[in-house]
């Protein structure tokens, strides 16, 4: 999401509420985020209220973009409450990226509900699980961000070692020890999960996506897809279209 676009959401928003709706109650709002964080499923779904519901303005006069403009608001804000608490901002706007996308094609406010609590409980899930995992260090996290950046273009330990200041061969031996998969492993799953996303929630063709993420071959592309999904981009894409 532009970043322009974020600011300018969360600006009226914020003029919304103070000129015409009352605050939803601020400790509510913070054992909310608070949950999401802890990974605590049952106080999440406690201090869960419906989209568009109590506190919130309008910022659309059709009230199905309002509500998804709304659900941008709350799904940018969750996934910024989980890094602070942990998770990598790599995997935080990742995850930000999949549930907008998927509230954008939703044809009717229910439906943009039903994907927001699904994506307040896909973060709480994940929160779950990064509470139980080491932290990265710093270098790696800088790393997992470098890479997240960069994920359309070809991405070298090298460049990332060098963007860091610090040896390639340190940085392959840190980033297996840390993150478990050897860099070349994470790029790759980076990219096909991108990939996936795009297959599933655009009308990008396979060449294009293979190209977009920079594969040196389409052939390349399928081989590592099939790899990680168990399928190739085309078979991905039929069985989600007809989901």
């Amino acid at each position: 999401m532009n970043e322009n676009t974020e600011i300018y959401l969360s600006s009226l928003l914020f003029s919304n509420r103070e000129e015409e709706f009352k605050y939803a109650p601020f400790d509510r709002e913070m054992a909310f985020y608070s949950s999401i964080c802890a990974g605590d499923i049952e106080l999440v779904r406690k201090y869960a209220s419906p989209l568009f519901s109590e506190g919130c303005g309008t910022l659309s006069k059709d009230p199905l973009r309002n509500i998804k403009y709304h659900f941008v608001v709350s799904t940018s804000l969750v996934a910024r409450f989980c890094v602070n608490s942990g998770m990598t901002p790599e995997e935080a706007y990742s995850l930000s990226d999949v549930y907008i996308m998927k509230a954008d094609e939703c044809t009717s406010i229910e439906d943009v509900r039903a994907v927001h609590y699904e994506m307040i409980e896909g973060y709480t899930n994940k929160m779950k699980i990064v509470r139980k995992r080491k932290v990265y260090s710093k270098q790696i996290v800088c790393a997992i961000e470098f890479i997240s950046e960069h994920l359309h273009g070809r991405i070298k330990i090298r460049d990332v070692a060098d963007y860091l200041h610090i040896n390639p061969e340190y940085l392959s031996r840190l980033f297996k020890s840390e993150t478990g998969v050897t860099f070349t492993e994470y790029v790759s799953r980076k990219k096909v999960e991108e990939a996936a996303n795009l297959l599933r929630y655009s009308e990008y063709s396979d060449l294009e996506v293979s190209s977009l993420f920079s594969f040196s071959s389409q052939s390349y592309f399928i081989k590592v897809f099939t790899r990680y999904k168990g399928m190739t981009p085309g078979e991905y894409k039929r069985k989600h279209r007809m989901m």
